[in-house]
């Protein structure tokens, strides 16, 4: 008997470890599923509605793209057959005849320059550049300064030399053109082609003022060169550029040229706000650099800007063409398309000095804009909708308002429709499609707004070789990039992230938004490490973040659509 008694104890222990270990053999499966499930599953389901997100966002920025290398490839085909150089115009005989740096240099050859830096990497280091050295070369008149040059004399459009009008074509093309490629690529030819143009308008500076010679009286003229002078300033180091700077700020905010109590007319839009934007640069530099000129220059400064507000603005809050500062009275009431470009200087100061009423001027712009869906900005001209979209997004960047985002979504298809229709005559005058939006210099404000709006759907990233058929686009979601890729046929390339340029390339104390920068999106610390995630082969990779400014090998195959997630590592 105890021995079947015992033999039964030991048979129901055994089963009741067999049990035991089924269980635990059990839970260990459940777990080793569980983790299996969570590398996949999460990311598949959970952000399946992101993933689907950059997906369309890339379609947005692929269209961007290809518009504008259209546009690049046709006006490229207009360049005059000696020299290489752009028209300024296509359809009229004299503007046709003559490069001009006011125009082609500042409005059209540059997004071209970015357009082939995007689309075609040998087109940007070899044509492009060279563009560049045979402009320096034959336009150069005044020491570097660029003078308006005619394809059919080989030479000079005007006899003699008039200072005025050089320093003003001057201005404008490092303002609007040189400084862009600077903000964008930091150190090329181009920078140097630019510190060479602003050191020849100094030493030709000839307008006698209290704080020095200052290159002119023109507003639009010394707004341009405030704002590139505070660029230059941090991108050198070179206490010459602020002191210059501080010339132009004084003239207008000590001496009696204020722009709101000594003038009787301001320009709110082009040709005139750049003064107002100028200012507000050189203030955000002495801010930092001379806190004690800051000082000095606050009370002004805000009597401008506090002016503009109470007299400037519709009642949604955006801005008239032109006012006379001193009465209030409007002299043209339509609205400017350059208005977020006045609101940048509203919102550098918010960010610098907290004040809340600017803060408040500037989400009223960007509340109210989504109201004005069907607003002709420019008689109609793809300019306008470039104009707007650009100073909009430079705020969005800082206040991503939702309703601006659709509003912008939607603009950009109001200018894009624009190109659909255009023909033009080829060089051998045959009529035929073309990428070439309404023939004049200011088509190249349709590439370099469709790329700034790619770079946002994009989050600044990049790829390279570009290719058509390769469409890419992003999300962030707080430290996390979802990239989404794909192709028609076979591609093997590089996707490259974006870097913190305004410290990079220009060493700006603040990211204050500014006229012709590209905005940051999702940008990475080259010290810092991160870690990229495909989701295709549920491979993760740690890298550098200089290896990823450089660009990582990624190889799609026809048809293939691959996701990745780009995390910190903290």
């Amino acid at each position: 008997m105890k021995n079947n008694k015992f033999s039964k104890t030991v048979f129901y222990e055994i089963k009741i470890m067999s049990n035991t270990v089924f269980f635990l053999l059990f839970v260990c499966f459940l777990m080793i599923f569980s983790s299996c499930s969570f590398k996949s599953a999460p990311e598949d389901s959970r952000n399946k509605e992101t993933f689907k997100k950059a997906a369309q966002n890339g379609k947005l920025a692929n269209e961007a793209f290809m518009r504008s290398q259209r546009l690049m490839s046709s006006w490229l085909t207009f360049t005059d057959a000696r020299t290489g150089l752009l028209p300024v115009r296509l359809y009229d005989s004299d503007s046709q005849d003559i490069w001009n740096a006011k125009d082609s240099a500042a409005d059209n050859y540059p997004f071209l320059v970015l357009t082939s830096y995007f689309t075609n990497q040998e087109l940007f280091n070899g044509r492009m550049q060279e563009i560049l050295f045979t402009e320096t070369a034959l336009t150069s008149r005044i020491d570097r300064l660029p003078d308006t040059y005619s394809f059919s004399k080989g030479d000079f459009n005007n006899e003699k030399p008039d200072l005025d009008r050089i320093i003003f074509g001057a201005s404008e093309y490092i303002k609007d053109g040189l400084i862009t490629i600077v903000e964008l690529l930091g150190q090329t030819p181009w920078h140097a082609r630019m510190i060479g143009i602003m050191d020849d308008i100094w030493e030709h500076a000839s307008v006698k003022t209290p704080s020095g010679f200052i290159p002119s009286t023109n507003y639009e003229v010394n707004g341009e060169l405030l704002q590139v002078l505070s660029r230059i300033y941090w991108m050198t180091q070179n206490e010459e550029y602020l002191e210059y700077a501080i010339r132009l700020g004084d003239y207008y905010l000590l001496e009696d040229h204020h722009p709101t109590r000594d003038f009787d007319r301001l320009r709110l839009r082009d040709h005139g706000g750049e003064i107002v934007a100028g200012l507000t640069e050189l203030y955000a530099t002495v801010h930092y650099a001379r806190p004690e000129k800051a000082r000095i220059y606050q009370d002004p400064l805000y009597e401008m800007l506090d002016r503009i507000l109470e007299v400037g603005r519709n009642d949604d809050g955006l801005f008239y063409n032109v006012i006379n500062p001193q009465t209030g009275e409007v002299l043209n009431d339509g609205l400017t398309d350059t208005f977020g470009y006045i609101l940048n200087a509203y919102y550098t100061i918010y960010q610098l000095d907290n004040v809340e009423s600017y803060h408040n001027a500037t989400l009223a712009g960007l509340n109210a804009i989504s109201g004005y869906g069907d607003y002709d900005w420019e008689n109609g001209s793809a300019d306008g909708d470039a104009d707007v979209i650009e100073g909009v997004l430079y705020l969005y960047n800082r206040e991503p308002v939702s309703s601006t985002a659709k509003w912008m979504d939607r603009q950009i298809q109001t200018m894009w429709s624009k190109q659909d229709s255009a023909w033009t005559h080829d060089p051998e005058g045959q009529w035929r499609e073309s990428g070439i939006i309404e023939g004049w210099h200011g088509d190249g404000n349709f590439a370099r707004t469709s790329m700034m709006y790619a770079m946002w759907k994009t989050k600044g990233t990049s790829i390279q070789p570009w290719r058509k058929d390769v469409v890419y686009g992003a999300i962030q979601k707080e430290d996390e990039l979802f990239i989404n890729l794909s192709a028609d046929e076979n591609w093997s390339g590089k996707l490259i992230f974006d870097r913190p340029r305004h410290r990079y390339y220009l060493n700006l104390p603040l990211d204050w938004p500014r006229i012709n920068q590209f905005a940051e999106w999702f940008t990475v610390e080259k010290d810092k490490d991160y870690i990229l995630v495909n989701l295709l082969t549920n491979e993760q990779t740690s890298h550098k973040g200089n290896e990823l400014l450089d660009g990582v090998t990624v190889s799609l195959e026809s048809g293939e659509e691959q996701r990745f997630i780009l995390r910190s590592v903290e």
